[in-house]
């Protein structure tokens, strides 16, 4: 019986070996960032991408760039962001094909990879919830998912905390923030937000989640909003800061 399973178990994982070349070569896994094919070590970004990725490292640099765009406007305890954005950059490209193309794995690795670093720096052990910046129904419905999910839920994951969703809500439904100009984006961002169950977040540390920081309109407004509950500390993370 023993040597009859064992039998089964080598013949099913040469199969496995047959059959996934089969498949590689049928359907082709490529990096999401250059688009070539990966090879069987690597998993939704090349190792050639991940090395030329512009890291911030902000977090463990104690650099306060994240608080320099807010400042004067929203006080936040912490704030990092994995990579600096460019136009035409690999970076454009992962989170274009995340927000555009459907590709949320790229906010699960990008989640782990800041998570594995956050989770070793004392600051952001104090974290009790991980909100993201929300989109409006409308917008929700027709993308099909919010591009930050999988970064938050891996963020939340690996600093022990709890991912909610239902808490920062938007009201208002807007175009696309990309090409707007900074006056422009302040002026569209007014009232936009609104905060619902806000018992349950207040005296908590909330580290708010984005894809990218710009100007800083849109999280300067959900801070505001946030900023209501009683007692309330704030963290910011974002995957990229242009």
């Amino acid at each position: 019986m023993i040597f009859f399973y064992l039998s089964l178990q080598k013949s099913i994982l040469s199969e496995k070996s047959v059959i996934k070349p089969i498949i590689n070569l049928l359907f082709p896994k490529v990096c999401y960032a250059c688009q070539n094919h990966l090879n069987d070590n690597e998993d939704t970004i090349c190792t050639n991408c991940r090395h030329d990725l512009p890291i911030t490292n902000f977090h463990f640099d104690n650099r306060d760039a994240i608080k320099k765009v807010l400042y004067g406007r929203a006080k936040i305890e912490n704030g990092t962001a994995l990579f600096r954005f460019e136009k035409k950059s690999t970076v454009q490209q992962l989170i274009h094909g995340l927000k555009y193309k459907g590709y949320q794995n790229i906010g699960f690795i990008l989640g782990n990879w800041l998570g594995a670093e956050l989770k070793t720096i004392e600051a952001y052990k104090q974290i009790d919830y991980v909100i993201p910046v929300p989109l409006h129904k409308k917008k929700l419905k027709k993308r099909g998912y919010n591009q930050v999910t999988k970064f938050g839920e891996q963020l939340a994951l690996a600093l022990e905390a709890e991912y909610k969703d239902g808490i920062l809500i938007k009201i208002t439904n807007t175009s696309s923030q990309v090409n707007k100009k900074r006056l422009a984006r302040w002026n569209s961002n007014e009232e936009l937000f609104s905060i619902q169950n806000e018992i349950n977040i207040e005296n908590k540390h909330i580290l708010l989640v984005d894809d990218i920081i710009t100007t800083g309109a849109t999280i300067e407004t959900c801070i505001t909003v946030l900023n209501q509950v009683k007692n309330i500390k704030i963290s910011i993370v974002t995957m990229a800061i242009a």
